[in-house]
């Protein structure tokens, strides 16, 4: 018995690696397999009531597929409209950003001692070193990826929600062998999950509308962009909220001249992500979100690492997930309350 456990200790030290290389090169398919499923789980209680109420499945399925069609045609407009926001800046913010910017860089030089030589232009001095980076070749790469996972990802969520692909009965066939099990595991996923991404849209979608009343309260440029960009990265959990309050108030500083008014901007959108992401997300998530920091910051170095941006977004939903699977085996739920605890 002692060989035999030495044995599969050996076999999982080696499988764990390799199926974490096989999502990593496989990445293409398991992004926006993971995803759709997330955004199935969002969509199939209503489905269900829909069905309850008389409509037929193919029914709820075109009504499902309709508002995802809504939140993605939403989304790329307030998309458009933060570029085009961005991409026509008046001159006297230029001149401002650029003076305000290169009286930063030298005053950074002069603190670590730095001799650099510069021409009129200091940022495209800084811009010219860097320019063999550019590659259209790769902007264009990135937006063909970017679309194909859209594509792939939109399909799987078509396919999870007709009920082609059926996670309950891969549940029980790979994990559980027994229904009973499957179907009380896959109730408990679906009802956490769900209710983390409605709280976390909800939230991010509450710090977003607070950044852009912020930028025009405070007369600070580009307020629907700020407002996308904090909806969008409140996403990725605890260090979005906190780049998105850093990278507004530098860009803040570009444009705000009395020291005190940008202090009260500051406070203003600190005080934003602390309300929503540290003060009335956990009281809505309550025990769903009942996992510990360390966690929460070792998932998000894992998955960043594994898939990037996609995957430091879904890094919090797949901890839940894994949670939930480990606490129905008796031999892994101490690996479960390893991942519980106090935010």
């Amino acid at each position: 018995m002692r060989d035999i456990r030495t044995t599969n200790i050996l076999l999982l030290v080696i499988a764990v690696p390799v199926i974490f290389y096989l999502l990593n090169i496989l990445s293409f398919i398991f992004i926006p397999l993971f995803g759709s499923m997330f955004i199935a789980l969002l969509f199939l209680p209503l489905m269900r009531w829909l069905e309850k109420k008389g409509v037929p499945k193919i029914g709820s399925l075109l009504i499902a597929v309709s508002l995802l069609i809504g939140i993605i045609f939403i989304g790329s407009t307030l998309i458009q409209i933060s570029s085009r926001e961005i991409m026509q800046p008046d001159e006297v913010f230029l001149a401002n950003a650029n003076d305000k910017i290169t009286s930063a860089i030298l005053s950074v030089e002069d603190f670590f001692g730095m001799t650099k030589e510069h021409s009129s232009n200091v940022l495209l001095d800084y811009f010219q070193s860097n320019k063999s980076s550019f590659n259209v070749g790769k902007i264009l790469g990135f937006a063909n990826r970017t679309i194909t996972m859209i594509l792939m990802t939109l399909f799987f969520v078509v396919l999870l929600m007709a009920g082609s692909v059926n996670l309950q009965v891969i549940m029980k066939d790979l994990l559980f062998k027994q229904e009973f099990a499957s179907i009380k595991t896959f109730i408990k996923i679906e009802k956490d999950i769900y209710k983390f991404l409605i709280v976390k849209f909800i939230m991010s979608l509450l710090t977003g509308i607070g950044f852009t009343l912020a930028c025009y309260a405070f007369d600070v440029s580009f307020p629907i962009f700020w407002g996308v960009f904090a909806f969008a990265i409140n996403f990725v959990q605890m260090i979005g909220s906190v780049i998105a309050v850093i990278l507004i108030t530098l860009f803040a500083f570009v444009e705000i001249e009395v020291p005190t008014t940008l202090f009260f901007f500051f406070a203003v959108v600190g005080g934003i992500e602390i309300l929503f992401g540290a003060i009335l997300e956990p009281i809505f998530m309550g025990k769903t979100f009942s996992i510990n920091v360390i966690a929460i910051l070792v998932m998000l170095m894992f998955w960043g690492y594994l898939w990037g941006v996609p995957g430091m977004v879904m890094s919090i939903p797949i901890t839940v997930l894994l949670k939930i699977i480990l606490e129905q085996f008796p031999k892994t739920k101490k690996i479960a309350s390893l991942l519980s605890g106090p935010i």
